[in-house]
């Protein structure tokens, strides 16, 4: 595997299938020892101010219509 300059690697589809990763879903690094490991997260946990909105805007929303969405609350 390689990593892209942007830091950047392809999860290999037999460990995404296995590991139950979709596209968006969200995952996790957890180190133990020294050694890293890869677990998909509970969606459910992300928390913030902001996380009503996750997934509302879309890449056809202009800058401004998505600061809106914000400043709605």
């Amino acid at each position: 595997m390689r990593v892209t300059i942007k830091g950047q690697v392809t999860i290999p589809k037999d460990i995404r299938e296995a590991l139950g990763i979709s596209p968006e879903a969200e995952i996790d690094f957890i180190e133990d020892d020294g050694r890293f490991y890869i677990v998909k997260t509970d969606e459910s946990k992300i928390t913030g101010k902001f996380r009503k909105f996750r997934g509302i805007a879309s890449s056809k929303m202009s800058t401004d219509e998505i600061m809106s969405l914000t400043r709605k609350s």
